[in-house]
């Protein structure tokens, strides 16, 4: 550095800054709340690296005899369903979602937020229901047959109810919400300057539809389509109870049937890689194309009226996903329970209820904690490894349930190993097993799967906390943790309460993972009416599938409550064009 003379009469002197060195962006700080950050995602990404730690090992003979038998039969399945279930949502969800965002027609104010109704619907509750109804010995088939003289199946034809057709049906008719909800909030932010520009350029109504919505909400109806998708992957219930041969089962039987836990993880292997390339190929597809509305400009849509066989076809198209995806299996098993309502309740019912409530309560907790910790490390760190590693702990949502669940057996038995020979060599004794077999290891399960929705959920919630609130409590004296607690603690309520509601209801009726991590003589809801269905008396449980229908409708009204305040639209136009 050069040499500087300063004189009395300058008080301050000018002196050249020395250039700062740039921070890598990479490397964190060393505090509390940064290895604490890290160490958290450490532990929710143990399962993963648990089950492709084990898919390194030898398997045996066991793929030779897989791929002989079984291999290519759960490929194909699996690509089938998430084909057909893929093109169901996306069919019905943007459909729906266009027609009661641009067009008025009757019934539209109560469609509008009744559609995302079938989200408090499992899956393998709705496979079970209709089952019951449309198979061979249920009431719709008996019916036929007394009606028009029929008396064996070779007699006249109906569909198979238990098929891969049926499954992608029935997934297609309670997942659709995840594509309508993210392509109505798309659709209502695009400006009506877009609508005026085209319609200027000699587009009609389907063009502009073709031509300019769709391709501006393609990146939400993606992200719907995805989530469905994953939705789908993780389903154990509906292709068990219907048969069909995916990679999940495939996983399941191998693990418990084949007792081959190397050749059980490399499947998992194949569901990951298979999820990582759905979520790839969109965005190749999508290439350097970028999305973006002008916000400056009125976005207020007028509404074209339908009359007459259009509304009526418009009111049509957006009742039947939502009647035969909640209304009619929710109505059956209301009817099924009131028949049956001294047999199926009683103390097993509300033990079971008790036991899905903890296992759901105590997961919220977990997922709450963990979230906050993890959003609000990141926030103080802001270095791209601590982002990067709390992303990559909340990517279990992305994983199916059965996948985890081998994860965590796998993490849980070489935690109790590693444990049980320390206490041995050390103090010859026995520990046993500590986590393995307990409902720890259930909640953590579960905690691992569902943290992705409390940690969006808290972590768009810090981002409206400007860190100018942030730097002036530290001005004051606080530490990190006094901040929390007292600054973004009180602002984060409705958003602990949002991480919170997702999070219950999906553990109540989260059947995989609770099937294979349940402690002995634990039994919850879901696990109930899933054996119960495969003795093929569902209607001994259906009080149960009720509870757990009726638990997932709070949060579904309310999200559609608020989703129908949203978006207001100006007066119907007198009439479509």
């Amino acid at each position: 550095m050069h040499d500087m003379q300063t004189s009395p009469a300058s008080a301050a002197p000018a002196v050249s800054p020395i250039p700062a060195v740039p921070a890598l962006s990479w490397l964190p700080r060393v505090d509390g709340w940064t290895l604490g950050t890290l160490a958290l995602a450490a532990l929710f990404t143990s399962p993963l690296l648990a089950v492709l730690g084990i898919a390194l090992e030898n398997s045996g003979d066991a793929w030779a005899h897989l791929a002989s038998t079984v291999l290519g039969t759960y490929i194909r399945e699996t690509l089938l369903l998430i084909a057909g279930v893929g093109a169901g949502v996306l069919i019905i969800g943007v459909a729906t979602a266009w027609l009661v965002t641009m067009f008025e027609f009757p019934g539209r104010s109560v469609l509008q937020w009744a559609l995302l109704l079938p989200l408090a619907m499992p899956a393998y509750i709705a496979a079970y229901t209709y089952t019951d109804v449309l198979e061979f010995a249920g009431p719709v088939q008996t019916g036929l047959r007394q009606l028009f003289g029929w008396q064996s199946p070779g007699d006249y034809w109906f569909p198979e109810v238990r098929s891969l057709g049926g499954a992608v049906t029935f997934m297609s008719l309670v997942l659709y919400p995840y594509v309508y909800l993210l392509a109505r909030a798309a659709f209502v932010e695009q400006s009506q300057s877009l609508w005026d520009a085209a319609r200027g350029l000699g587009l009609g109504t389907r063009e502009c539809f073709w031509r300019v919505a769709v391709p501006l909400a393609r990146p939400a109806i993606a992200v719907g389509v995805l989530l469905a998708l994953m939705e789908t992957l993780n389903d154990f219930g509906t292709v068990d109870y219907f048969a069909v041969q995916t990679l999940t089962i495939g996983v399941y039987r191998v693990w418990f049937g084949m007792n081959n836990p190397p050749a059980a993880a490399q499947l998992a292997s194949m569901v990951l890689v298979l999820v990582l390339v759905m979520a790839t190929l969109e965005r190749i597809a999508r290439g350097r194309r970028r999305y973006q509305f002008n916000h400056s400009a009125p976005r207020r849509h007028p509404l074209a009226r339908l009359r007459g066989y259009r509304g009526l076809l418009a009111l049509c198209a957006c009742a039947a996903p939502l009647v035969l995806g909640f209304v009619v299996p929710a109505v059956l098993m209301a009817v099924s329970a009131a028949g049956s309502y001294g047999s199926s309740t009683g103390v097993d019912t509300l033990t079971l209820a008790f036991n899905s409530i903890a296992v759901a309560t105590l997961t919220a907790l977990a997922c709450l904690c963990a979230g906050l910790f993890l959003a609000y490390g990141a926030r103080l760190s802001g270095t791209t490894l601590v982002k990067w590693a709390t992303r990559v702990a909340s990517i279990g949502y992305t994983v199916p349930g059965v996948v985890l669940a081998v994860g965590v057996i796998i993490f849980a038995a070489a935690l109790d190993n590693t444990v049980d020979g320390f206490m041995r060599t050390r103090f010859q004794t026995s520990t046993g097993l500590i986590l393995s077999g307990t409902l720890c290891a259930l909640v953590f399960a579960c905690t691992v799967r569902f943290l992705a929705l409390s940690f969006g959920s808290l972590e768009a919630g810090l981002t409206k906390i400007t860190p100018s609130m942030d730097a002036a409590a530290r001005s004051l004296g606080h530490r990190p943790g006094g901040v929390l607690a007292r600054i973004h603690f009180p602002l984060l309520r409705g958003s602990l309460l949002t991480g919170a509601m997702l999070v219950f209801v999906d553990g109540m009726k989260e059947l995989p993972m609770t099937l294979l991590l349940r402690p002995f003589n634990f039994n919850t809801l879901a696990t109930h009416v899933y054996e119960y269905a495969s003795y093929e008396a569902f209607d001994q449980a259906v009080i149960a599938a009720l509870i757990i229908v009726a638990a997932g409708l709070a949060p579904v009204i309310a999200l559609s409550r608020s989703f129908a305040g949203s978006g207001r639209f100006s007066q119907p136009a007198d009439q479509v064009h």
